[in-house]
């Protein structure tokens, strides 16, 4: 790209040169270096299951856009791969079977903490996953069409699992108390010295199989 420069995270994309100085002080940091692939991983499943809702973003076939809505999670597998139900009938599924890339994105509202994760999708309704988790809430969106047949409950050949099998994944957990917090930021809106407010951390794909191969082993 013309007028691009490599910055120190190796992305191509770059309208400045900060010299020795990171380009993103926030990032460098707040990035957690230090913590365990075992610790990141249980901290992100404990954030998850507390949110509990989140987005699934998916890829639409024809148009190519990206198209996302709030899931619930239902179970999890192998300690780090997701699990939600799903209509069979409805536009996701077949967005996943075209291309099967999804993330999935958590947001704590009252203290702004996330986390992003990104991972591979495949619907599944022939393990049995789709009864083992079923909950009676499940019919209110999946509905009784009033056949016998398909009825909303856990033998409605309608209901599916979604599993995601993470691939990477992005959180940040927030430091201190909301008081040390505000005045971290507005000290920082004075000084312009970066707000030190976040543990954020990263799971690559090599950590992440490396958790699920544990888990394998411990099941």
């Amino acid at each position: 790209m013309p007028g691009a420069q490599e910055n120190k995270a190796g992305a191509t994309y770059s309208t400045a040169d900060t010299g020795d100085k990171p380009a993103d002080p926030y990032k460098d940091l707040n990035l957690d270096r230090d913590t365990s692939i075992k610790e990141k991983v249980e901290d992100l499943i404990a954030f998850v299951e507390g949110v509990k809702f989140g987005m699934m973003t998916t890829r639409q076939s024809q148009s190519g856009l990206l198209v996302s809505r709030c899931m619930s999670l239902a179970a999890r597998e192998n300690g780090i791969d997701f699990l939600f139900h799903t209509n069979t009938e409805t536009g996701k599924t077949d967005e996943l079977h075209s291309d099967p890339h999804v993330n999935l994105g958590f947001l704590k509202n009252s203290t702004g903490e996330w986390a992003s994760v990104s991972g591979t999708a495949t619907v599944d309704n022939g393990s049995g996953n789709s009864r083992r988790y079923y909950t009676p809430a499940l019919k209110a969106w999946i509905g009784d069409l009033g056949d016998k047949i398909h009825d909303g409950g856990p033998e409605d050949p309608r209901l599916a699992v979604i599993k995601v099998q993470a691939k990477t994944a992005t959180y940040a957990l927030q430091k201190g108390t909301a008081l040390s917090r505000g005045l971290e930021i507005s000290r920082g809106a004075i000084t312009g010295n970066t707000a030190n407010t976040n543990e954020l951390r990263e799971l690559t794909e090599e950590e992440l199989q490396t958790f699920r191969n544990s888990q394998q082993l411990i099941s």
